[in-house]
């Protein structure tokens, strides 16, 4: 079976189920899996700024048009001739839209199967981790992941309940300029990891804020995990909006940045280790401190 992943998150989804060899194409954003050839990219960004504030006005530019934020290679999609492709119904900002996806694959004969993932919870992400397994046949494989996957959550969910943890007042910042809280699946992790997300609701999608609405939530642990962004740049953009003058009154709230890409932003196998990591930051003394690799401790607990 040849598998189109033009999502993320099911191209990580595909590679934990151990059928990575069958992938013949996916996104530029996707992480190449180890152990298999290179996998063709066939899609192309259209935003090409690089800080944050930019990135925004581009998107905003963009998407007023109408027009999609990515490019899809459609001849190159169709020389891979996939039996299953898998697109998404999430964010258009983060991966190609599924109408746009719909369209290329409807011209292609044979039509390949198209599946659509639209995970916004945890439980959601193991729904479709399945609904993946079921599309290549290998139901089992899916069922033993989900159950294996359940189980890291629910060894994190007896440790605080055994401890009688409290649950920290908690700020995931998915974007840094202009400001977004953390919606769809983040807060869920949140709630899993221990705490309490106070700025994002569970299903819906990120929002705009202000820095007042961070000081009005009154956060006990700040997260600063921009989409798509791995740890290096976090890092460096959550130092650059802590030291700003209108963020003085976060002086002594301890502030975390996360490897967003892997942990947060792609819901797929990768927000279990995300709910762990936060579970390491939200409590320490539980869990002892999260590695060097998945975080780094900007402003550290008093």
């Amino acid at each position: 079976m040849r598998v189109a992943a033009l999502f993320p998150a099911a191209a990580d989804i595909v590679a934990a189920l151990g059928a990575a060899d069958r992938l013949v194409a996916m996104t530029h954003a996707c992480i190449q899996p180890h152990g298999v050839p290179l996998v063709p990219r066939i899609t192309r960004n259209r935003i090409v700024a690089l800080e944050p504030a930019a990135i925004d006005r581009e998107v905003r530019e963009v998407s007023g048009t109408g027009a999609p934020l990515f490019d899809l290679d459609d001849a190159r999609l169709a020389a891979t001739a996939p039996d299953v492709i898998f697109a998404q119904a999430v964010c258009d900002v983060c991966a190609v839209r599924a109408e746009d996806v719909a369209a290329v694959a409807n011209r292609l004969s044979p039509p390949p199967r198209l599946v659509t993932l639209s995970a916004s919870s945890v439980e959601g992400v193991l729904r479709d981790v399945v609904t993946v397994g079921e599309a290549l046949g290998i139901s089992d494989e899916a069922e033993e992941l989900a159950l294996g996957l359940r189980g890291r959550l629910r060894r994190v969910h007896e440790r605080l309940e055994l401890a009688g943890a409290p649950r920290p007042r908690a700020a995931v910042i998915e974007w840094t300029d202009p400001l977004f809280a953390a919606g769809h699946w983040v807060p869920d992790m949140v709630h899993r990891a221990g705490g309490i997300e106070v700025l994002g609701t569970e299903g819906i999608a990120s929002r705009r804020m202000e820095v007042s609405d961070v000081r009005a939530s009154r956060p006990e642990v700040i997260v600063i995990a921009p989409c798509g962004v791995g740890l290096a740049d976090a890092s460096r953009e959550g130092l650059a909006l802590l030291q700003r003058s209108d963020w003085t009154w976060a002086g002594d709230v301890p502030a975390w940045s996360i490897d967003a890409n892997r942990l947060t932003s792609t819901p797929g196998p990768g927000v279990v280790h995300g709910v762990e990591v936060l579970a390491r930051i939200l409590h320490p003394d539980l869990f002892g401190p999260p590695s060097g690799s998945a975080a780094q401790a900007l402003r550290p607990a008093h």
